[in-house]
């Protein structure tokens, strides 16, 4: 059975641990951490993240690596593509989004990664840009121009928008709230997922964990609010990955 945890923000905090334990029961093998989203900022913010990201499962007693994957050469190398092979967990921290797509779109890495997430051999979680890019589009983090901020994204969730932030985007941008709102896909749902806060699950059935909320706009209403303990439904339908291999 597939497995997600989808995180507004704040990853590698203990209000998640609930949340990796969740994740990685009855699998075997290692935690891969990944702060790919993030390899444009630079070695200094990128080897941050990745630091934090080993800090944290190593304290949860986790064997945990985090392989070199900075760029599109890297999804094709076939050392970093091998490190999937006894994954029980991978985590893609934040950054861009599009960045992210950009790097695992057509990628070897990106195509079995899909089989072993399909096949319930590795449970996928992600948080803001390891979350939206999973859309098609996604989100540009580099523009604040909202005429600008759309870029091809994985297509792994087709007919969903995922917005992760939600409570903090106005801050940063006045106006996005409603612009990412509009920009809801027809036919399809908009979710919107506030900082430390997760949704986990098998792709169709979700528990809610941490501080915020999920928020889940379909056919111009929102129709959903769930708060830590709530489960709801949405499915992730269509072929999972059809589009961003």
């Amino acid at each position: 059975m597939s497995t997600f945890a989808f995180l507004g923000a704040g990853e590698f905090e203990g209000w998640h641990a609930d949340v990796d334990r969740r994740m990685l029961a009855g699998r075997d093998g290692r935690v891969l951490v990944f702060a790919t989203a993030s390899a444009p900022e630079g070695d200094e913010v990128y080897g941050g993240w990745v630091t934090k990201g080993l800090q944290h499962y190593i304290g949860m007693g986790a064997d945990v690596e985090a392989p070199p994957l900075r760029s599109a050469a890297d999804a094709h190398d076939p050392d970093v593509v091998g490190t999937l092979e006894d994954a029980a967990l991978v985590f893609f921290s934040g950054g861009n989004p599009a960045y992210l797509a950009s790097v695992l779109a057509g990628s070897p890495f990106w195509q079995l990664l899909v089989e072993r997430v399909r096949d319930g051999r590795t449970a996928y979680a992600g948080c803001s840009a390891g979350v939206a890019c999973l859309c098609d589009p996604t989100f540009d983090t580099n523009t604040e121009d909202f005429e600008q901020v759309w870029a091809p994204g994985l297509g792994y969730v087709p007919g969903v928008l995922f917005a992760p932030h939600w409570d903090m985007v106005d801050q940063w941008i006045p106006g996005a709230r409603a612009f990412i709102t509009a920009s809801a896909p027809a036919g399809g749902s908009l979710v919107a997922l506030d900082e430390r806060t997760a949704m986990v699950g098998d792709g169709s059935t979700w528990d809610v964990h941490g501080e915020g909320g999920i928020y889940v706009y379909r056919d111009g209403d929102w129709v959903g609010e769930h708060t830590a303990g709530a489960t709801f439904t949405l499915s992730l339908h269509g072929e999972p990955g059809a589009q961003g291999r």
